[in-house]
């Protein structure tokens, strides 16, 4: 077998990343063992971990017998530990993504020296002046490894890294991890001095036209023999494992183009070569196949990096450049058209192909430009920022802050192009039911929102408006208007008798059938089903489409009733009347249950009372949906019909739960808690659930706030909801004879089951009832015994503090509860601080630095108008301001740190000076210099800026200190003034930062 064969077959008999056979470990731990006298490894230890263990052995320092510190030896030792890393290497087939995965820069920079060296690269020479061509194949190869290593490597350190936040100090471990920093920030400036050179070679290479080779074990045995034993075999073209022209140039090519993007930041011409070396590399691929053992390139990130070249690089062909809508958007920001980027986004809220992090982006870059100064741009904001909101609208997230700003002061114009922009982001023709519903309740709650009556009348006029919003939704608007005008008045046609309408002749079957399951209107129902039985008397008629449901509590009763005529319309249209409700589809509903209504008053009072309590229902349903939205009180007459029924008592009345479930969250949502307390029956409250924990709820905020003897029904609500959430437990004895405990998630030991609970929550938008139950489930959440951070929330103290049975709770469940109920409740209203600091709460105890900072700053935008006043203090607590340190302080946000401790009540130094210390910030560090007031801390700058040479920032500290509003002999009100002032300014900076 030759050389070359005989390395083939090495090199495929294990594959990297997968752990080495053991007759292979065993060799070289044996080796290792023998030559050397290491201890043995823990058994099958990874194979990069060998390279680490070798490497460090090696490279340990001598101590002679004066005790002085000397360089490790070159003695035979050392020697064939560095050989051993070196096999371990040639073993994973020196793939670079599996060494630099494991290994940290100095260990890798030593043994790609090991190898050049080995290699017989002469120490000291510069690889720029060497003629790749003229050296044997593995010494080139090795002098390629190590430049693309080092542009990697280069590339890498350019990269964002999130810091691992240490445990318990040990100054050991510190000292070696400072060490080992101080080391690799060495290499990495030495690298980055030689990254011209390394290009070079780089570029050298890739005209090449021979295939390489690089060492294998074989070969590294063969080079580390005696000189004389060595046959000139490792200098041959066959000596190695083959690395062919296509597969080299593949990997240089990706590594030259990742080094060019990288410093296209600071010279955008180098972006073309980017551009030239990602395509080509996608050739390459394409060429040799992506399944090719020696060349493993990330085809997703190649392909990110050809995209962000197309978009980043002028073409001469402008049907290329414009391929894209973010080639379009970058050179429309380039050139400032202006106009043509608004187009671009009108044209993608149809087609919704660009993220919402790239559209917010692209809004905060020209909101910067407009507040330097060019006041032009600010027209452009508010049409960016209306594309932004109907996209946002559309897929169902929350209108975010700055569109309520920009429309403080709504005009024609701007009520002009809301309108050409909704109108241009829906198709009418093939846009689902969900979509219209969402358009059509944003143009609603604009025209409640606006004051000017001309407005709403551009909108209510408007032809989308007309076709999105039905009959009874406008009527319902236009009914709130009226209010404010006398001027907008409305007509009701009279209802005609059900009975006055007289049947028409016979059709076919086939056709009244269609028409029957097509018609919502009663008259023509009862007439068709009059013409379909004079034809056949064998049909059951409510039976042809599947889409007719009633509950089976009405399903019984219906369904006895004698004439198939008199039984077919009731099912039918209660069926109809129930969809039409589902779908809010109201008006129809009710002529639907009115004509029901009437037809069974004649021969059925149980079934009168049933469609007595559908209309009432619906007539909430109705209130609800309508002028419930906007906070007017529904009529007297309505609530009076809820107390009717929730006192109801007659007998052998087929009830639907959801009646009474939604009559019981009516009556808190408009805040009838003494009738609830006081008097609901007592047997209602012993046998409906619903109707007992509204009257528990009922009891809880009447109290609020109260002393703490008033806070037995507190304590009531506390232990049904406690028992809803608790999981039945049973033993199990297995087949070895031991007990396990099985848990039973949906528990029927409470009045209801969680989902129950959840669902009937979700009905409610009384604020002080949704805070209260909210509270609860935080309490219930914070009283788990291995909980870490603490939820904060309002009248949380009027819960107990400890439950009886701990171990019976569903905690996981009860998490859950409390990330959906904050959720609901931020859509009921967003600007509630104290629900706004539960989820910022929720996000930091399940570590999302960045929402939660986002969550606690909007709590504290929608209590100051945007911070333009002060924040109260009962919504920034110490607490809050503590965990906003946190977050930044994890989020290597040093320098906000630093200024946040001056807000709480006792400035923190010791947090804000070891903040300040650390230099790895992604933050806007001294930018933010202007919005400390604390002297101390500024005097503690100038200092450290000092210690470092650091002469520009020390100036710009300096510069804050000499503040005249500063001075710390001014009064204390102009002390205090000067920090409103920074404290307004730096909270507008951070939310325009994270919103």
């Amino acid at each position: 077998m030759s050389a070359e064969a005989a390395d083939r077959e090495a090199a495929t008999s294990s594959r990297p990343c997968t752990p080495p056979q053991t007759s292979w470990f065993e060799f070289l731990l044996e080796e290792a063992l023998l030559e050397t006298h290491l201890k043995k490894p823990c058994p099958d230890p990874p194979p990069v971990q060998l390279i680490v263990q070798f490497l460090e052995q090696a490279s340990k320092p001598s101590v002679n017998e004066q005790n002085q510190v000397q360089p490790p030896p070159d003695n035979k030792r050392n020697r064939i530990l560095k050989l051993l890393a070196l096999k371990v290497a040639a073993h994973l087939k020196w793939d670079l993504d599996v060494l630099e995965k494991s290994l940290s820069v100095p260990v890798l920079n030593m043994l790609l020296n090991e190898l050049l060296c080995i290699s017989k690269v002469p120490p000291g020479t510069k690889h720029v002046d060497v003629d790749l061509s003229s050296l044997p194949p593995t010494t080139a190869m090795a002098i390629l490894l190590y430049n693309r290593w080092a542009i990697r490597t280069i590339v890498q350190s350019s990269f964002p890294v999130k810091q691992v936040k240490p445990g318990p100090p040990q100054l050991s471990v510190m000292n070696q991890i400072q060490q080992e920093k101080e080391l690799t920030e060495n290499i990495l400036k030495v690298l980055k001095e030689q990254a011209a050179d390394s290009i070079l070679v780089l570029e050298a290479a890739l005209k090449l036209n021979k295939d390489l080779y690089v060492h294998t074990i074989r070969t590294l045995d063969l080079l580390a023999m005696e000189p004389g034993m060595v046959n000139g075999e490792t200098e041959s073209s066959t000596a190695g494992l083959k690395i062919s022209t296509e597969e080299m140039q593949c990997q240089v090519c990706y590594d030259l183009g990742a080094v060019y993007f990288q410093q296209g930041s600071t010279n955008a011409a180098v972006y073309e070569n980017a551009k030239e070396k990602f395509f080509r590399t996608k050739e390459l691929i394409s060429k040799i196949g992506s399944s090719s053992l020696h060349c493993t390139i990330d085809e997703k990130r190649l392909a990110g990096y050809c995209q962000a070249c197309g978009v980043l690089t002028s073409s001469s062909n402008s049907t290329s450049q414009q391929s894209t809508p973010y080639s379009q958007i970058h050179c429309c920001m380039r050139c400032g058209n202006y106009q043509e980027l608004v187009k671009i986004f009108l044209e993608d809220n149809l087609t919704l192909s660009l993220p919402v992090q790239f559209r917010q982006s692209v809004l905060r870059e020209l909101f910067q430009k407009a507040q330097q100064g060019n006041d032009a741009l600010d027209e452009i904001c508010f049409r960016i920022c209306t594309c932004n909101t109907v996209c946002d609208v559309m897929q169902g997230r929350a209108i975010g802050i700055q569109f309520n700003q920009l429309f403080l002061k709504p005009n024609k114009e701007k009520i002009d192009f809301l309108l050409e922009v909704c109108s241009r982001s829906i198709n009418l023709e093939h846009a689902s039911e969900s979509l219209k519903r969402k358009m059509a309740a944003f143009l609603k709650n604009m025209c409640l929102s606006l004051e000017d009556l001309q407005l709403v009348f551009m909108i209510s006029s408007h032809e989308l408006f007309i076709t999105l919003l039905k009959d009874d939704e406008r009527k319902l608007l236009i009914d709130q208007m009226r209010k404010r005008s006398p001027r907008i008045n409305l007509c009701t046609k009279p209802v005609t008798s059900f009975y006055d309408i007289p049947a028409s002749a016979s059709v076919n079957i086939g056709q009244l059938e269609h028409q029957l399951i097509l018609s919502v209107d009663p008259w023509r129902i009862r007439q068709i089903l009059i013409e379909l039985h004079g034809m056949t008397s064998e049909r059951q008629f409510w039976t042809i489409s599947s889409k007719w449901e009633v509950p089976n509590v009405y399903g019984s009763v219906i369904l006895g009733i004698k004439d198939n005529l008199t039984r077919d319309l009731v099912y039918i249209l209660m069926a109809k009347g129930l969809h039409c409700s589902a779908i809010k589809d109201f008006v129809h509903a009710k002529q639907l249950f009115a004509a029901c209504l009437e037809l069974v008053t004649e021969f059925s009072p149980k079934l009168r009372q049933v469609m007595l309590n559908e209309m009432l229902l619906l007539d909430i349903y109705t209130h609800e949906a309508g002028a419930g939205v906007s906070g007017e009180r529904p009529a007297s007459d309505l609530i009076s019909r809820v107390r009717g029924y929730l006192e109801m008592r007659v007998p052998d009345i087929p009830l639907r739960q959801v009646v009474a479930e939604e009559c019981v969250a009516f009556m808190l949502n408009w805040r009838e808690n003494e009738y609830l307390t006081m008097q609901v029956p007592l047997l209602l409250v012993q046998t409906n659930p619903y109707v007992k924990l509204g009257q528990l709820l009922a009891a809880t905020c009447k109290e609020l706030p109260g002393p703490k003897e008033s806070r037995r029904t507190a304590k009531d609500l506390w232990e049904v909801v406690v028992q809803i959430c608790s999981v039945s437990n049973q033993h199990k004895r297995g087949n070895d004879g031991r007990v396990s405990l099985i848990k039973h998630r949906e528990s029927t030991l409470g009045i209801m089951y969680r989902n129950e609970l959840l669902s009937f929550i979700k009905k409610l938008r009384e604020p002080l009832v949704l805070t209260t139950i909210l509270s609860l489930f935080v309490k219930l959440h914070n009283v788990r015994e291995d909980i870490v951070n603490d939820i904060a929330a309002e009248h949380i103290s009027i819960w107990p503090s400890t439950i009886p049975n701990l171990q019976s709770v569903d905690f996981e469940a009860v998490a859950v509860t409390v990330k959906e109920l904050v959720s609901y409740a931020l859509t009921i209203n967003s600007n509630n601080h104290f629900w706004l600091i539960i989820q910022a709460d929720i996000y930091f105890a399940t570590n999302q630095y960045s929402a939660a900072l986002h969550y606690y700053l909007q709590a504290g935008a929608v209590c100051s108008d945007f911070f333009n006043k002060m924040v109260p203090p009962d919504v920034y607590t110490d607490q809050v301001i503590k965990r906003m340190i946190k977050c930044c302080s994890l989020l290597n946000c040093h320098t906000q740190v630093a200024i946040l401790c001056q807000f709480l009540r006792e400035i923190d130094y010791k947090t804000a000076f070891k903040a300040l210390q650390e230099q790895n910030s992604h933050d806007a560090m001294d930018s933010y210099y202007d919005y400390i007031w604390d002297v101390t801390i500024l005097e503690y700058l100038t200092y450290l800026h000092h210690k470092r040479g650091e002469t520009d920032k020390r100036q710009i500290a300096i510069k804050a200190i000499g503040q005249t509003e500063l001075n710390a002999s001014n009064p204390e009100e102009v002390l205090q003034l000067a920090a409103q002032r920074r404290k307004k300014k730096f909270l507008q900076a951070m939310a325009k930062l994270y919103f």
